[in-house]
């Protein structure tokens, strides 16, 4: 499970920096509210002031500087200003905080106040509290949001942060009390430590924010009065993000482990790996040699599938000396991108004449009739997670992007079997709507809904060009959120970001289809591109399984695609001087998984060292000779070949391979060779689908390089 959560948070970490995440009330059909009403006075062995204003000063208990912050300081329109002030205060006559703010309605703008928390280890507390209430006569918002933020690392641009929604203020004095388990934030997923320990979320707090954004206040002018800042102890700790539901059934009648455990899981399977390093002979001609590829590559998915559950299996690692040995490893678990993207493979089997039309159509019907009795959120959304043995879910998340990749597969089916599917997929397809997703006050998608919490995630994904475009475009295709959405994703981060890679060049204003934006692109050794977050080919190329941007948007995204795979393999043979090329988020070889990419492409830029096979096979229909030449030197120069086709990755300085198959990387490679070897097979079953039709002109009418000298490859 943490594989995938790593996948996602660490390959778009980005919007950190950009939004200031939360959760749009008007825009989402639940939501939980943190305003407690609290007569009772503070307990001191209880409770931890952070500033009470007594003193007159902005400088709070912790000695930590306060004051205002204005993201649009040369937008006159906008004003924060914060003071000290001698007036009735929740307890009588006493100092409390001022804060005025003026916001534009003609653009987004944010401003707030900030108070400095000087490395505050909060985790013997559970609840943020403080008094609030609007000024009358000023007028005043009756919500803003409250943001808990932590140090950033070196992995990050800005800090870590969990937000929260305050509502309902008015112009009496109230208590708010928000549990701690809400600032979901602060959980570092990516953390194997954060999962033993969830309480480190709340350890190292630098800063407390009010956070007042144009799109989200109720009163676009105004002043509120603050009062008591503290941390508060009430032994309600609450649940958080790392909480997972209880299993009640038994997988075995007796408990087994390693080995045993294994022989158990592989009998559940309709095949394994008899051999770690089998002899292999590939075709000399290369369109049989990808065949050859293509065909053990479905043998992951024709074996590695539950046979009473039809759930394809997340993950199989080969034993240290026999496929089933110590060391060796079935992950019986799945996600919904692996059930969406199994769907694609069983329809790529059947147009590379693996299976037949009645096989595959059958083998369809039977995962999609498991899935429909999958528990769902009341959403309609799948969770993120389930056992493939007992069929239990096993997370509480609601991801976006993963269901964006299961509706995409039920979308293939739908128009690869359309007499014999389209009613199911349709039926399936009506109980989506991600709306659920959208947050209006940043015009862009929560990574997910955490249903134990009630909470969406406080974190967007805001960039365009990785790998949630595809989701984006599937919800703007069926009219479940607003075309200006598109154009609320980020294409390039503006000059006052030092941290990237490089300065974007002509990040100047647009319109495209009448939405205003701001483009522009990078450049390597004179060749334009649009950076992706970490330089690795999974969050750029994944999407073209899908969307055809070489054939929609041969000025846009299919040109920066051609671009983007040009520097990869030239910066990793040239510069890094490796022998192979293609960097993504993989297994790592001497354990665990993590990101790789090519770092002059991303905007922050990924480690290099691993290569992996799919992130060049995705490459294919952009530079296919290469290609090629790539498989056959990973294959001559390595042990990554296997049963199943490639293993996922290699240390390119050791030689060292991770002898694991990994669901997404390998149904990323089988559906890339499919689309190659059948002209675009996959593509065009999602393109004749109306809502393939309706995102055309979003494809079709931007231009990324218009400005440059050398827009072609």
């Amino acid at each position: 499970m943490l594989r995938r959560f790593a996948v996602i948070f660490l390959t778009l970490i980005w919007v950190i920096q950009m939004v200031s995440a939360g959760c749009a009330l008007a825009a989402r059909p639940v939501k939980v509210s943190p305003v407690v009403l609290n007569t009772t006075a503070p307990d001191s062995v209880n409770t931890l002031v952070i500033d009470d204003y007594e003193d007159g000063n902005l400088v709070n208990h912790f000695s930590g500087e306060s004051g205002t912050w204005n993201l649009t300081p040369e937008n006159e329109e906008v004003q924060v200003s914060a003071g000290v002030v001698e007036t009735a205060g929740a307890e009588g006559a006493r100092h409390i905080l001022r804060l005025t703010y003026a916001l534009s309605a003609r653009e987004p703008t944010k401003a707030g106040f900030w108070t400095k928390l000087m490395g505050l280890d909060a985790t013997q507390f559970d609840h943020l509290a403080f008094e609030v209430r609007g000024d009358s006569e000023a007028g005043f918002t009756a919500t803003f949001l409250v943001e808990l933020k932590k140090p950033k690392d070196e992995a990050r641009i800005d800090k870590i942060k969990g937000t929260h929604v305050v509502s309902h203020v008015t112009d009496k004095w109230q208590t708010i009390e928000i549990p701690l388990n809400l600032f979901t934030g602060l959980f570092d997923q990516t953390n194997p430590e954060a999962w033993k320990n969830p309480m480190l979320a709340r350890k190292d707090l630098d800063e407390l924010v009010i956070n007042l954004e144009s799109r989200r206040v109720t009163a676009l002018k105004g002043a509120l009065y603050f009062d008591d800042f503290r941390l508060i102890r009430k032994g309600e700790p609450g649940m958080t993000v790392m909480d997972q539901p209880t299993q009640s059934v038994m997988k075995t009648p007796v408990r087994l482990e390693g080995v045993e455990f294994m022989n158990f899981l592989v009998k559940r399977l309709s095949g394994f790996p008899k051999e770690v390093h089998p002899k292999k002979e590939f075709p000399k001609d290369d369109r049989e040699f990808l065949m050859a590829i293509a065909r053990d590559t479905w043998r992951f998915f024709d074996h590695i599938v539950d046979h009473q559950n039809h759930l394809p299996l997340d993950t199989i690692q080969m034993g240290s000396t026999e496929p089933v040995s110590e060391g060796g490893w079935v992950g019986d678990y799945t996600n919904v991108t692996n059930i969406g993207l199994y769907l694609m493979c069983l329809v790529s089997a059947y147009d590379l004449g693996f299976l037949s039309r009645e096989e595959a159509i059958s083998r369809i019907r039977a995962t999609l009739g498991i899935v429909e009795h999958l528990a769902h959120h009341e959403s309609g959304f799948l969770y993120n997670y389930y056992d493939t043995t007992t069929r239990a879910r096993t997370s509480y998340f609601v991801s976006l992007v993963d269901s964006g990749w299961l509706d995409a597969g039920i979308y293939v089916v739908k128009n690869a079997f359309p007499e014999e599917m389209a009613e199911q997929a349709n039926w399936m397809l009506s109980s989506h709507n991600f709306s659920f997703f959208y947050d209006t006050v940043e015009q862009q998608f929560s990574h997910g809904f955490y249903a134990h919490l009630n909470l969406y995630s406080d974190y967007h994904y805001g960039s365009l060009y990785t790998e949630p475009r595809a989701t984006s475009l599937i919800a703007i295709g069926r009219g479940d959120v607003p075309e200006e959405h598109w154009f609320a994703l980020v294409r390039t981060f503006p000059e006052e970001y030092p941290w990237q890679t490089q300065m974007p060049i002509h990040r100047e204003l647009k319109t495209t289809l009448g939405h205003q934006y701001y483009g522009g692109y990078y450049e390597w050794k004179a060749i334009p591109f649009m950076p992706s977050w970490g330089g690795s080919m999974f969050e750029v190329l994944m999407p073209t399984l899908i969307i055809d941007e070489a054939k929609y948007a041969p000025l846009g995204l299919g040109l920066s695609n051609a671009n983007y795979v040009k520097i990869h393999m030239k910066y990793t043979l040239e510069e890094l001087k490796y022998p192979v090329w293609g960097m993504s988020p993989s297994s790592v070889p001497e354990g665990g998984y993590s990101e790789f990419g090519v770092q002059v492409l991303g905007a922050k830029g990924y480690k290099s060292g691993v290569v992996t096979p799919h992130a060049s096979i995705l490459a294919l229909e952009y530079a296919p000779k290469e290609v090629i030449q790539n498989l056959r030197e990973l294959v001559r120069r390595y042990p990554i070949y296997g049963e199943y086709g490639f293993y996922d990755a290699v240390t390119v300085s050791s030689g060292l391979v991770a002898q694991k198959y990994l669901a997404l990387d390998q149904a990323m490679i089988l559906i890339a060779l499919n689309n190659y070897l059948n002209k675009g097979a996959i593509r065009n079953r999602f393109h004749s689908d109306p809502i393939g039709k309706k995102i055309l002109p979003l494809l079709s009418e931007e231009h990324f390089f218009e400005n440059s000298q050398t827009s072609a490859t």
